[in-house]
C-alpha cells in the first residue's frame, strides 16, 4: 500500500508542474494574442518559475530518498537545466525582451511540459502496476 501512496504523491507533484507550465503557456498565448501586456505578462511568469524548479527539486528529492533510480535518472535533465538556467541567472522572462523571445520561451515551455507528460505517463503507469499487483495478493 505504501507504494501506491508513493506514486500518487509523485503524480499529484507531477500535475502541480503541469499546471505550472501550462500556466505560463497560457500567459505568453495572451502576450501573443495582445490580450495582456509584456509588463503584466512577465510578471505572472516570473512568479511562478521559482515554485516550478523548487517543485521539481523536490521530486528529484523525493524519487532519490524512496529508491526509484530510475525516475530520478528520468528527471535529472529537466532538473539540471532548470539549475543551469538559475545559476546563469537566466530563469525571469525579461519584460524588455518578451518580444523578441516569445517563440523561443514558448518552444521552451511546449518542451518542458512534453517531458513532463512522458513522465506523468510514467508515473501513472507504476502506479497502477502496483496497485494491481497489491490487488493480486
Amino acid at each position: 500500500m505504501g507504494e501506491i501512496l508513493t506514486w500518487l504523491v509523485f503524480f499529484f507533484i507531477l500535475i502541480a508542474l503541469v499546471a505550472l507550465v501550462v500556466y505560463q503557456l497560457m500567459c505568453l498565448a495572451d502576450l501573443e494574442f495582445d490580450y495582456i501586456n509584456p509588463y503584466d505578462s512577465a510578471s505572472r511568469i516570473n512568479f511562478v518559475i521559482l515554485p516550478e524548479y523548487i517543485t521539481h527539486g523536490v521530486l528529484c528529492l523525493i524519487y532519490l530518498l524512496t529508491g526509484h533510480w530510475m525516475m530520478f535518472l528520468l528527471a535529472l535533465p529537466y532538473l539540471y537545466y532548470n539549475v543551469r538556467l538559475y545559476t546563469r541567472k537566466q530563469h525571469l522572462v525579461d519584460v524588455t525582451e518578451i518580444f523578441n523571445q516569445l517563440d523561443w520561451e514558448k518552444k521552451q515551455r511546449l518542451f518542458k511540459l512534453g517531458y513532463l507528460i512522458f513522465l506523468l505517463f510514467i508515473t501513472l503507469f507504476w502506479m497502477i502496476y502496483n496497485a494491481l499487483e497489491d490487488d493480486e495478493m
